[in-house]
């Protein structure tokens, strides 16, 4: 049987390096990426409209607005606002130009705020209300969100904010709905058994087969990813540890697509022993994809897998071969 390559692309070295193959491969192809500030998640699926009710309580924090950098972020006030008393203090170098007119204002940073970066923005309104803010940037400290738009009222009892807070209610429990569903199909889905066997390292209990290990080069995590073979599926384990993050290392998101150019999503079990981790901490994530999802148009196909963590950043991205689902 001939040998196969796995091809490693890092981001300080652009270009194939070969490597000896496990040895069942045939011209599969494997690709690891470390995290790097150039592959940022798009943040379409965590952009949020929500609704900001501020009280007269003399002891109310401002509230914070999260932003992401060249995504619009836009607040909305019951009343019109007076410019000329709205500022975004030391924006130059991070924001265009503030948007200010009518009932809102309108943000956009030039780039990612960095972690601890909170800029003051005081709103004013033509009756004189004044509202303060802290710009921040996407929390990493838990699942976070971008706001692109918040609607800001005062008065609890105006229709408007009344009309807001039962869509925010809807969409909460539209949320929590479909969560509800997942977790029921879940219980009975043998790929999420599998998952959180490979998740708890019982990877003996499983039918896979692994074919691949690899340690991703990067300055804060400690990474090894497993790529496996299985009779009709294939799976993916990865080993995170915070060796010096800065803090706590936070799951962002998990995507499987046609390839790394294609955004259809690709359905697929996902089990995680931790979805924090404090520095020194270690945990693992465990990836099982049906030989259903490589399937498309009568054949299959390759398939890309992207991991990303709290700050949106990308964290590990492999390209799983179709080789991998074995009959």
């Amino acid at each position: 049987m001939a040998r196969s390559k796995v091809a490693i692309l890092e981001p300080a070295w652009i270009g194939w390096k070969p490597m000896r193959a496990p040895r069942f491969f045939r011209s599969c192809i494997v690709l690891i990426l470390a995290a790097f500030p150039a592959q940022a998640r798009e943040p379409t699926d965590t952009l949020t409209i929500r609704t900001l009710q501020i009280s007269d309580h003399p002891g109310q924090e401002a509230p914070s607005i999260y932003v992401s950098g060249q995504i619009v972020t836009a607040l909305r006030f019951e009343k019109e606002i007076e410019p000329s008393k709205t500022k975004l203090l030391a924006w130059e170098g991070r924001f265009k130009a503030p948007l200010v007119g009518s009932q809102k204002v309108v943000l956009e940073p030039l780039r990612n705020l960095d972690a601890g970066e909170a800029l003051p923005l005081l709103v004013t309104l033509i009756d004189g209300t004044e509202f303060m803010f802290l710009v921040k940037p996407r929390s990493r400290e838990e699942w976070g969100w971008t706001d692109y738009q918040v609607n800001v009222f005062k008065d609890p009892n105006s229709y408007d904010a009344v009309l807001s807070s039962l869509h925010d209610a809807l969409k909460r429990e539209r949320k929590l709905s479909a969560e509800n569903e997942r977790f029921k199909v879940e219980e009975n889905s043998i790929d999420h058994a599998y998952a959180t066997l490979l998740a708890n390292g019982q990877v003996k209990q499983t039918p896979f087969h692994r074919e691949v290990f690899y340690r991703p080069k990067n300055e804060d995590m400690d990474m090894v990813v497993e790529v496996f073979s299985g009779p009709g599926k294939a799976a993916v384990l990865i080993h995170l540890t915070n060796t010096d993050y800065g803090g706590p290392w936070t799951f962002d998101g998990a995507y499987l697509t046609r390839d790394f150019t294609h955004r259809t999503a690709r359905p697929f079990a996902l089990r995680m022993n931790r979805t924090h981790i404090i520095p020194g901490q270690s945990g693992k994530l465990a990836v099982v994809v049906d030989k259903t999802a490589f399937e498309m148009e009568g054949q299959l196909v390759d398939l890309a897998l992207q991991i990303f963590r709290g700050d949106g950043q990308l964290q590990v991205a492999v390209a799983m071969d179709h080789t991998l689902v074995r009959k």
